[in-house]
């Protein structure tokens, strides 16, 4: 692998884990980000100002960069992106349409709805209009969604249709083309899939188990993995999962999908052509599983062979650290935390003098303690214990 290079779309927080490992692989690593202060840059070997989402500009510095690879972690909209550039320089990665279908939830659920993907009751509504024949027609409790954000951003739970009508501009401030969708509100444990997917085999690394807010933003709060829920259930999350990834199209690469087990069994909620955020691929899976689904994205896009075999049966867990409302005048305990056996990682999104708001999104999130452990029990109570040595003082 020796002058490979890879060309990493982003450079936040969220990509480190992706351009640490790319140079401990031995590449030459360029990073694409319209933030000249994003925090991968020091890590990387190149930058290039450009936003993620500006097509052109990074088809560019795909040229200029002369790149071997592009990826991104766990973003969505960059994935519309990385098709244009894959298509138009012949290197490897989703096609166009599965990229559309994986970061617009209407095309999605559509092509979840035509391929019989166990799903909830929907409408597309891109007017008031719309949503007035929508919410006459579905049960209360509903989900108001944008069809194209991510991160739970303007997510609202509504029990009546006066709720609907009143919450119907927040979502759409949070749709970038403007179109939301209605849903049948599914009750039930919320997973996550981890899959990687090779010439059109939808291989289930892991299942997650999620703790969220609950409504009405459904913000997440934690995962562990593996599932705590039984074989028979698991074994119906993964065909619901292998005939979702066929569905949008997606035939190679790394996905991530998202489902609620409801009486009926596992129905889609939304899935991303991409590895999952919150530290779940980056690091829950390797300490659970023993597979890198960093290392293997890279490979992929690089056409390098696949390793997608488990190497041991461990659990891991992730918590989110938050706060009372307030500006964040200090952080302490962390040395205290990484004493506590198990603990892998503790990091931060929000730093001193940064503002601790209510928890609308999952960028609200202060930060979060990463553990391994020998059940998804011990793991959960280990992060536990670890939070409470972490004080947030907030004025």
């Amino acid at each position: 692998m020796k002058n490979k290079k890879l060309l990493i779309i982003g450079a936040s927080i969220l990509q480190v884990p992706a351009i640490k490992k790319a140079k401990e692989m031995g590449l030459i690593v360029g990073v694409v980000d319209y933030n000249p202060n994003a925090v991968g840059i020091q890590y990387a070997d190149k930058f290039f100002n450009c936003s993620t989402l500006d097509k052109e500009g990074v088809d560019k510095v795909v040229k200029e960069f002369e790149a071997d690879g592009v990826m991104t972690m766990a973003t969505d909209m960059p994935m519309r992106t990385i098709a244009y550039v894959c298509k138009r320089n012949n290197l490897i990665g989703l096609t166009e349409e599965c990229a559309l279908n994986c970061t617009d939830k209407i095309e999605m659920i559509k092509r979840f709805n035509e391929a019989g993907v166990p799903l909830p009751k929907f409408f597309e509504v891109d007017n008031l209009e719309q949503l007035k024949s929508a919410v006459k027609n579905i049960a209360f409790p509903c989900i108001l969604k944008p069809a194209d954000n991510s991160g739970s951003r303007g997510i609202m739970l509504c029990h009546s249709e006066d709720e609907c009508f009143l919450n119907y501009d927040y979502v759409v401030a949070s749709s970038h083309n403007g179109n939301i969708l209605v849903e049948e509100y599914m009750v039930g444990p919320e997973v996550s899939v981890e899959v990687f997917v090779e010439n059109k085999i939808a291989n289930v690394l892991q299942i997650t188990d999620k703790i969220t807010t609950g409504a009405p933003h459904f913000v997440e709060l934690g995962h562990s993995q593996p599932s705590k829920l039984n074989s028979e259930v698991c074994e119906n999350i993964k065909r619901v999962a292998q005939s979702a990834c066929s569905a949008v199209g997606l035939e190679n690469g790394p996905a991530h999908l998202e489902m609620i087990v409801t009486s009926d069994g596992p129905k889609m909620v939304e899935m991303g052509a991409r590895m999952g955020g919150d530290c779940i691929t980056s690091h829950l899976v390797p300490l659970s599983t023993g597979i890198n689904m960093t290392e293997q994205t890279i490979r992929y896009s690089l056409g390098l062979p696949l390793d997608l075999n488990k190497k041991f049966n461990k659990a891991s867990a992730i918590t989110f650290l938050t706060a009372e409302k307030g500006k964040i005048e200090k952080i302490s305990g962390i040395d205290s935390a990484y004493k506590i056996e198990g603990v892998n990682d503790i990091g931060f999104f929000k730093s001193v003098g940064d503002d601790s708001v209510e928890i609308n999104s999952s960028s609200d999130r202060i930060g979060y303690i990463v553990v391994q452990a020998q059940t998804p029990q011990n793991a959960l109570k280990l992060c536990e214990k670890a939070a409470k040595k972490i004080n947030i003082k907030v004025v």
